[in-house]
């Protein structure tokens, strides 16, 4: 949308993503990245750490599954969303703003890992993707069956190419 904030955040989470639902049935899922700058100082020939920032974030509906099942403390994680501000009242009458990521996308990263991407064979998100999108869990993957060497996404054999 015109006027939203876009950014990308890499860094690592500080705890498992907790889910919970909201009173109208979404599912969200909220968690912290920590990201680190790191910058070398050449006249002690090391790499120093900057003022870590430590961004709330919030993944919804089948996104939010997705992350509590796929995403653990310490992980590093490449986010992407839109920045939204909202303010309330707190326990004690004061008054509160605080800024934090809607996650559009998210993933982790291969910088200094490996990771093995299932597809969802239904359900998850409909809209742009033919195909049903999103990625099943690692537990529903294994009941199904062997994927051809050639297939990129690990479907099915018998599954129409799109």
């Amino acid at each position: 949308m015109a006027g939203e904030t876009v950014i990308t955040i890499v860094g690592n989470l500080t705890a498992d993503p907790e889910l919970r639902t909201t009173s109208a049935g979404a599912q969200v899922a909220s968690f912290t990245i920590a990201s680190t700058p790191r910058t070398w100082n050449r006249s002690t020939n090391q790499f120093e750490d900057g003022q870590a920032l430590f961004m709330r974030c919030s993944a919804w509906r089948d996104m939010a599954e997705h992350c509590v099942c796929s995403l653990a403390k310490g992980m590093r994680v490449i986010a992407q969303g839109r920045l939204q501000q909202r303010s309330y009242q707190a326990q004690d009458g004061s008054n509160r703003t605080v800024i934090e990521l809607q996650v559009d996308e998210i993933g982790p990263s291969l910088r200094y890992a490996t990771a093995q991407v299932q597809k969802m064979q239904s359900g998850g998100y409909q809209g742009g993707n033919a195909n049903g999108g999103g990625y099943q869990q690692p537990q529903q993957a294994q009941q199904q069956p062997q994927a051809p060497a050639d297939d990129p996404w690990g479907a099915p054999a018998g599954e129409p190419d799109f």
